[in-house]
């Protein structure tokens, strides 16, 4: 087939759980099928990113995102029905060189990586698969109903009724939804009776992080892994050093907390000290796995199949985290995680594995 695909982030290099799923659907795809790749980017420097994915895609054209909160998105949320999530990704110029494409080129498929890309798409016979690797709306529901500023929540929950609203609408335009776990699929399905969706879950190389190449810490050592940019991974990061550390350091004295990921804000980098260390560009993500004795993720916000739970699995690490962190998994608490959602009960798993 011949495959038209739009991604809301550049696919390379693999430094989120977006861009590993969809670098490797390419990879994988490219076997049997031509991919034209349409993807915004957010700073110029990632136009040199180009060229390993020119291996699996004849074309690639990328486009400047607008900054999240610009004047030109901040009014469009304020005075159209559009929210500001769809608002950041809506360029009048990637519809414009889109309908060219399609005018020129005859297409098989049309691959949307999240509903928010689906404006930029102009009107089309062409069957439309649209993958939701999360519910964007309760993500940000959930934003809403922990930000700090109460008096600012009614103009966030406004925003959320937006991004429910648009998010419905763009499934029922597409011909198949993709989800990644049974779970979304059940919320789609009772969402919008009668929508067809499909299940791709996510998945990691095994045989990547199966592979020795760092020992084990002499120390205790609790990992924590995140893509910063996520409120989900700053709101469990900040979690885990203010309400679970203390009680953990309490019972293993020599215990140390190691944070890995990027984007960490100036709050996360702040958390450094003599027990806890912060480290933005690790080179191979193995090691943080190999050396830790566990994966300790508090996660409260649900954002689907949380990658960091997959590759600790297949680098022997043990994990513990809530029940929304291991959403999509399928494992059990005891077996393949311990699982529980209360700090206390997190910190005394913890305390039980180290």
């Amino acid at each position: 087939m011949k495959i038209l695909m739009l991604t809301p982030y550049f696919p390379y290099p693999l430094v989120s759980g977006g861009q590993t799923r969809t670098y490797n659907l390419l990879k994988n795809l490219a076997q049997k099928h031509q991919i034209t790749l349409f993807s915004f980017i957010r700073k110029d420097e990632e136009r040199e990113f180009i060229p390993p994915l020119l291996k699996y895609c004849p074309r690639v054209e990328v486009f400047k995102r607008r900054r999240a909160w610009s004047i030109f998105n901040v009014l469009t949320a304020g005075v159209t029905p559009l929210p500001l999530l769809v608002s950041i990704y809506y360029s009048p110029k990637m519809k414009k060189i889109i309908r060219e494409e399609l005018e020129k080129n005859s297409y098989d498929l049309i691959h949307a990586e999240c509903f928010y890309v689906m404006p930029n798409l102009p009107k089309t016979e062409i069957p439309i698969l649209l993958v939701e690797q999360t519910i964007e709306f309760l993500v940000y529901q959930h934003f809403a109903k922990t930000f700090p500023l109460k008096v600012l929540r009614p103009f966030l929950y406004f925003d959320v009724t937006k991004i429910r609203f648009w998010e419905k609408h763009y499934w029922q335009k597409a011909d198949l939804v993709e989800a990644m776990c049974q779970s979304d699929k059940e919320i789609m399905e009772s969402l919008v009776p009668r929508l067809r969706v499909e299940i791709v879950p996510n998945g990691i190389d095994g045989d990547f992080f199966s592979e020795v190449k760092f020992q084990k810490s002499k120390k205790p050592t609790v990992l924590f892994v995140g893509n910063f940019k996520w409120l989900q991974n700053k709101e469990a990061a900040m979690i885990l050093v203010e309400k679970i550390w203390p009680q953990i350091r309490q019972k293993v004295k020599d215990a140390q907390l190691l944070i890995v990921g990027r984007n960490p804000t100036v709050k996360i980098k702040n958390l450094a000290s003599s027990q806890i260390s912060v480290l933005e560009n690790l080179e191979d993500i193995r090691e943080a796995y190999q050396k830790a004795t566990l994966l300790l993720a508090p996660i409260k916000g649900p954002g689907g199949t949380r990658f960091k739970i997959l590759e600790a699995m297949a680098s022997g690490t043990p994990v513990v985290t809530t029940s929304v962190g291991i959403e999509g998994i399928g494992a059990k608490d005891g077996q393949e995680a311990l699982i529980c959602d209360e700090p206390k009960k997190l910190a005394a798993a913890a305390v039980r594995l180290l």
